[in-house]
């Protein structure tokens, strides 16, 4: 996954990732869920709810980092900002 080996190179650049998603959290209103889109694994925030695991997605948005939510450290991620099934 180039995003996760060089992520300074993507900080805050719009990307797209297209994968099965591997974990899943979240309550009705936000979410955060892992894509594998089959180079590696990176978690995506959502400012809505997150797909189901085993779900096929095609998402978007800009690359961030240090990012923590409820607590818990997810590195680098993606904020989603489209979300497509796929």
């Amino acid at each position: 996954n180039k995003i996760l080996t060089d992520p300074t190179r993507y900080h805050n650049k719009r990307v797209n990732v297209e994968g099965t998603v591997t974990q899943s959290y979240g309550a009705f209103v936000a979410g955060v869920y892992q894509v594998d889109d089959g180079s590696g694994k990176i978690y995506v925030l959502s400012n809505r709810s997150a797909p189901v695991k085993g779900a096929r997605v095609k998402v978007s948005g800009p690359v961030q980092s240090g990012v923590t939510v409820m607590g818990r450290s997810f590195g680098t991620t993606i904020r989603e900002s489209d979300r497509r099934a796929r």
